[in-house]
């Protein structure tokens, strides 16, 4: 095929255009967030269950707690009521029954108490540890949600990136013959379409040319088509090419 230089020269810029917008199109597809925001997400559910078995711990020490104070209260209003019918019985036998038993009921009640500062205790424990918990949580979450932001900026901007691309290549095509950027396309469709050759060197595989391929495509005319022999690729010739 023969196309004019400065028409293949043009290729360089589609094919550098090319390239932007298959970085865009991965950096869309999977942001560099996205592995951050998986693994948080992963944290947050841990944390989660953790939150969940603490705050389990501490309602059980609450009712444990609740349990006490009311048999605290309980016994204690006993007490009260057997001291004061100790003070109105006349009967020695029932005098003996009551004092027993508000021995009995004192050493219940020291044994609660003591209990109950034990069991407070634990909760204000589990309390801490929960809020502890809470906080991790709370801390994940939020870093959670600030890389799903910045992941849906990211996907927002690449999408913008590649509009912009996309817009850029149309008007760089619009000045390519057709036949030629037909033959880009096919070519660019399995691997690069286009690179510099520089220094008998392909850009697009970085293979050096063998002294007869270069031989060959010294004496190739400009306006000429040249493709690698090694990848394909068109091989645009400028200036700096060396040739």
């Amino acid at each position: 095929m023969n196309s004019a230089p400065a028409d293949q020269r043009l290729l360089l810029d589609i094919a550098d255009l090319d390239a932007r917008r298959a970085r865009a199109v991965a950096a869309r597809r999977a942001p560099e967030h996205q592995a951050r925001v998986a693994e948080l997400l992963a944290r947050r559910n841990e944390q989660g269950r953790e939150l969940v078995a603490r705050s389990n711990a501490r309602d059980e020490l609450r009712t444990e707690l609740a349990r006490i104070q009311s048999d605290v209260e309980v016994a204690t209003k006993r007490m009260a009521r057997d001291r004061d019918r100790l003070t109105q019985t006349a009967i020695a036998r029932d005098a003996i029954a009551l004092e027993n038993e508000i021995a009995s009921l004192e050493a219940r009640v020291d044994r609660l108490e003591t209990a109950e500062l034990e069991t407070m205790e634990r909760a204000q424990a589990a309390e801490a540890a929960v809020a502890e918990q809470q906080a991790l949580l709370d801390q994940t979450t939020a870093e959670g949600q600030a890389a799903s932001a910045a992941g849906k900026q990211a996907v927002q901007a690449a999408t913008d990136e590649i509009a912009a691309i996309e817009r850029d290549r149309a008007a760089v095509a619009g000045r390519v013959p057709n036949d030629l950027l037909a033959m880009y396309d096919r070519l660019a469709a399995r691997g690069t379409g286009a690179a510099l050759f520089q220094h008998g060197t392909c850009g697009a595989c970085r293979m050096t040319l063998s002294p007869r391929d270069l031989a060959a495509l010294k004496a190739t005319a400009d306006d000429v088509v040249a493709l690698c022999p090694e990848c394909g690729a068109i091989l645009v010739r400028t200036a700096e090419s060396g040739l």
